[in-house]
């Protein structure tokens, strides 16, 4: 019996670099055809491991590609840093704090942590399922456009053995199985956040982040970036170049799902919660990747600070990303497709028609086009903005997750929030994050709350 470890081994690995070099402009054409020649596969479409494992010569040969492939240079480095410093000069009207933010008390850290896991709960059935597939099943269930949770009840059965839930999430995440908030990373790295907060304060070095994570996070509860960089620091390799070494993953999704803490701590200062989640992003992503987090950790931070303009805080996270990055494009791109177009089934075909082809599903940048599309289109209301972010398709639930989080934070309490959204969580957060298992929202919210409250 063979353990096929995902997301790490060499040769599942080389396909996804030739990709990110397509995407960054690098020549690595010599590279691919060696690849190829020898016999090695693309990267896996889905999965994070192909079928079976490599040959010992393939394997060695996929390491030693891996290495070349990072001494490409990227025609694009100089419009996308890495270093705040850099990304700081880049971006012209970073935002300064404001002189009086608004109070920000518990009731709307409740809304906001709830927010964040009826999004992400919404979109864990289907995560893993290309776009035809989510629309065939909420349309066979009476559920589209999108308003209400995924059922299998009355699904026919040809549709099911089609487009299957995702095998994991089915058991805890349809309407009829809900029985609080099951366990999602998207859930557990805000909580390794707020544990990071609690034992270092908001001056923690991302040596102290990466201490965390081997001391608090099972290596089987990461993936993708975060799973690469856990490898390398078990092989010694120290942060940043965690984030960098044989990591074709640095610009995926993974470090925006654990910047919502450093936004809603940074009430007002959306400058201040981009560097905090720099700081934490470098571990594990680079350029884009970083910009992920920041631009979600500073959206957030406006929002705390009072702002009620979904769209204001859209633009204030557009103010810490360098405006000639992909990631800035991706934004706007969103953002302007969403007003053009009244029909957001529309607006996702036109993003999928840009990004479907060339990008993983869960890169950041298709995955950033469509959050903002679909928080422009939603308005502010929370129920379309997480049916809107998870009808898109691609990383579902860490879009739902997102949008949940600043639709619920700008509605500003848990009453606010519909009753069909909460009410199944029941008050009750599953994790293997030591000391949170089976932990209220409410008492989430008064924690995050101590951190505000830091001097």
């Amino acid at each position: 019996m063979t353990v096929r470890l995902t997301w790490v081994q060499p040769e599942d690995l080389v396909g996804h670099e030739l990709r990110q070099a397509a995407q960054d402009g690098r020549d690595a054409g010599d590279v691919g055809r060696r690849w190829h020649e020898a016999g090695g596969l693309p990267a896996p479409e889905r999965a994070g491991a192909a079928d079976s494992p490599a040959s010992p010569g393939l394997r060695t040969l996929a390491t030693r590609l891996l290495d070349e492939l990072a001494l490409l240079e990227s025609p694009l480095a100089a419009d996308e840093p890495t270093g705040l410093e850099a990304v700081r000069a880049a971006c012209p009207r970073w935002p300064a704090p404001r002189d009086r933010p608004a109070a920000l008390g518990p009731e709307r850290l409740h809304a906001a942590w709830l927010g964040r896991a009826a999004g992400c709960l919404l979109g864990k059935p289907v995560e893993k399922l290309p776009l035809a597939g989510i629309r065939a099943l909420a349309r066979a269930t009476g559920n589209w456009p999108l308003t209400t949770w995924f059922t299998a009840r009355g699904l026919p059965a040809g549709l099911a053995a089609e487009y299957p839930w995702n095998r994991r999430s089915a058991a805890t995440s349809l309407a009829e199985n809900i029985d609080g908030m099951p366990e999602d990373d998207d859930l557990d790295h805000p909580l390794l956040t707020l544990l990071l907060l609690r034992r270092h304060g908001p001056g923690f070095s991302t040596s102290d982040l990466a201490r965390l994570w081997l001391d608090e996070l099972p290596a089987g509860r990461v993936f993708t970036a975060e799973r690469v960089a856990y490898r390398n620091l078990l092989d010694g390799i120290e942060p940043p170049d965690t984030a960098r070494h044989r990591n074709p993953f640095r610009e995926w999704i993974g470090a925006r799902i654990r910047a919502d803490v450093h936004g809603w701590t940074h009430p007002g200062d959306p400058g201040a919660a981009a560097a905090q989640a720099h700081r934490d992003a470098v571990l594990s992503h680079t350029a884009n990747g970083v910009y992920g987090a920041m631009f979600t950790a500073a959206a957030l931070a406006e929002a705390a600070g009072g702002e009620t303009d979904v769209h204001g805080c859209l633009a204030a996270g557009l103010r810490v990303v360098p405006p000639r990055s992909r990631y800035a494009h991706a934004v706007r791109l969103g953002i302007e497709t969403a007003r053009a177009e009244p029909d957001f089934d529309t607006v996702v075909d036109r993003l999928h028609t840009v990004y479907a082809a060339t990008h993983h599903w869960v890169h950041v940048l298709p995955n950033a086009a469509l959050l903002a599309a679909a928080l422009t289109h939603a308005d502010g209301d929370f129920g379309r903005s997480v049916c809107c972010a998870v009808s898109g398709g691609w990383d579902t639930d860490s879009n739902g997750a997102t949008a949940g989080s600043l639709a619920g934070l700008l509605a500003g309490r848990p009453a606010a929030l519909p009753d069909r959204w909460t009410a199944p969580l029941k008050n009750r957060l599953a994790t293997s994050v030591s000391g949170f298992g089976s932990i209220g929202f409410d008492t989430l919210a008064e924690l995050t709350y101590q951190e505000v409250r830091r001097p």
